[in-house]
């Protein structure tokens, strides 16, 4: 018998979930929803092919999600496992299907939420206790016989397909399938076919073909595929924003002018007290400017700074930020003894869930720093990188914590966010539009930061979220525009590949590869 492992891998390799990225524009609110295809046809007629040959041509779009309609099975009862085994269980039939758990997955990702999708083992012919997190897509393809036939399904849809496929060609494709992957002898797979497959076929699944945008031939079909293919692309390219220039010209999207104003000519000292003047206008929260945090920051800066010296203070400074985050949580009284049997009144956290979320890399300078004050926090992440033409976001990775992952959790969770430095703000911008599509309340967001730029992006995240709390220990001049070259280091452009990117000036450098 198969290992729960090796069932997991089976039963969700249908389900298949790439790179996403960012569909936001810059008031915080979804462009569009995700494009949802349908792609119906006969058990085995080739509608993964289908599905995969669309994903395989689309090539570099970083966002698309396959969700197959065999995760969606019932839960079987006793009895009903055992007609199972006996090849005795019709499960072509669209009652043995969850139709409402399918439909509610489905309007979740198609509204750029997260959803968690069940597990069907086919080989113990019951859905397991655990689910597949899902989450991020911009197109979503469902693949199944029944994917056309209720019309919840189909309303969700913004294109159809149906897969045409001779009936002996699907009955042969069946047979080596399910002995191959399901552990099925071939008599138990005709006897199958001809009691249950090819009666659903003939009464519920080819009258669905009505329902079709763009039937499928069963052969030669690149060409079908290629028109869907291209079709889609047209889709994408009316969807895309180029959200992180625009963030970068903070002041043509706050005023809506044609020219924005050049950071360079706006000048700025850099006293204490303009810190906090511009900390107090963009609505964020500095950290008192004590002697010690200065002393911080001026070590940080020195370019001669060694390596275990920048560590070390670089994790004292992440320490104050976190205690800084600390008086933002919920605290309730709470009565204790004493070793002398003295009862005193005091205060404990009463944030039933807290975790955080770290940027990879560009939020693990602070990680030690949130784990000596919160001791066994919840640590999830987000792997955001620049894409390489546009140097717009893309979400890589996404592992977020289970009190965020569940919704019902995730609506009472706070969340401390950790991001080195704030610059175009295009990063923190869809971290924070991650967690509000989780569940995750505005207010109960702490974003934290050593550095932001004053001139840059930070305008526009505070206007999008209001309700988000932003601390940060200094607030830099300006952002200016680089040519990033692909070796690594600065260049001109035209002088070598590269792309365009963002640094904050002064700033404090490359700080997570001064860290790590």
């Amino acid at each position: 018998m198969a290992t729960v492992h090796e069932t997991l891998e089976a039963s969700t390799r249908k389900n298949t979930i790439l790179k996403s990225h960012d569909r936001y524009n810059e008031s915080g609110a979804p462009l569009c929803d995700a494009f949802v295809i349908g792609i119906a046809g006969g058990s085995a007629s080739g509608k993964t092919h289908v599905a995969h040959e669309i994903v395989r041509q689309l090539g570099a779009i970083p966002s698309v999600v396959i969700m197959s309609q065999d995760s969606f099975y019932k839960w079987n009862s006793p009895e009903q496992i055992a007609l199972a085994f006996a090849n005795e269980k019709d499960f072509d039939h669209p009652d043995s299907l969850d139709l409402d758990l399918f439909a509610k997955c489905l309007r979740d990702l198609k509204r750029n939420r997260q959803t968690n999708v069940p597990v069907y083992s086919f080989s113990l012919h019951q859905r397991l206790d655990e689910t597949q997190y899902l989450y991020g897509a911009a197109i979503i393809i469902v693949e199944g016989i029944l994917a056309l036939h209720d019309s919840e399904l189909r309303n969700l849809y913004d294109l159809k397909l149906f897969v045409q496929c001779d009936s002996d060609l699907m009955l042969a494709r069946r047979i080596r399938r399910d002995v191959a992957e399901r552990g099925r002898d071939v008599n138990g797979v005709i006897d199958q076919y001809l009691r249950f497959v090819k009666p659903s076929f003939d009464n519920f699944v080819q009258p669905s073909s009505r329902y079709a945008d763009v039937i499928l031939p069963p052969k030669e079909n690149m060409e079908g595929i290629n028109l869907v293919v291209e079709y889609i692309r047209r889709k994408l390219a009316e969807r895309s924003s180029n959200l992180r220039e625009r963030m970068a010209l903070t002041e043509r999207l706050l005023s809506h002018t044609s020219t924005p104003v050049p950071a360079s000519s706006v000048k700025y000292d850099t006293s204490i007290e303009s810190m906090q003047r511009a900390a107090e206008g963009l609505g964020v929260q500095l950290l008192p400017q004590t002697p010690q945090v200065r002393g911080i920051y001026t070590l940080l800066r020195d370019e001669k700074c060694s390596k275990e010296d920048f560590i070390f203070y670089a994790d004292r400074l992440a320490t104050i930020l976190v205690e800084k985050a600390m008086e933002a949580l919920p605290f309730e009284k709470s009565e204790t003894t004493t070793p002398v049997e003295e009862r005193v009144v005091g205060q404990r956290l009463a944030a039933k869930e807290v975790c955080g979320v770290t940027i990879i890399r560009w939020g693990g300078p602070l990680e030690r720093g949130l784990q000596r004050v919160l001791r066994d926090i919840p640590l999830g992440s987000l792997l955001i990188q620049p894409e390489p033409n546009t140097s717009e976001p893309l979400l890589m990775h996404c592992m977020l914590p289970a009190c965020v992952r569940e919704r019902h959790r995730a609506e009472e969770a706070w969340v401390i966010v950790l991001g080195s430095q704030i610059g175009t703000g295009s990063t923190a911008f869809m971290t924070i539009r991650i967690l509000l599509d989780h569940g995750v309340r505005e207010d109960r967001i702490i974003f934290l930061t050593f550095l932001i730029a004053r001139v840059g992006g930070i305008a526009v995240v505070r206007r999008a979220f209001p309700k988000v709390r932003i601390i940060t220990g200094a607030v830099d001049n300006e952002v200016k525009e680089i040519w990033r070259m692909d070796g690594g280091g600065e260049g001109v452009k035209g002088q070598g590949k590269g792309r365009k990117d963002w640094k904050i000036e002064p700033g404090l450098g490359d700080i997570e590869s001064r860290y790590f």
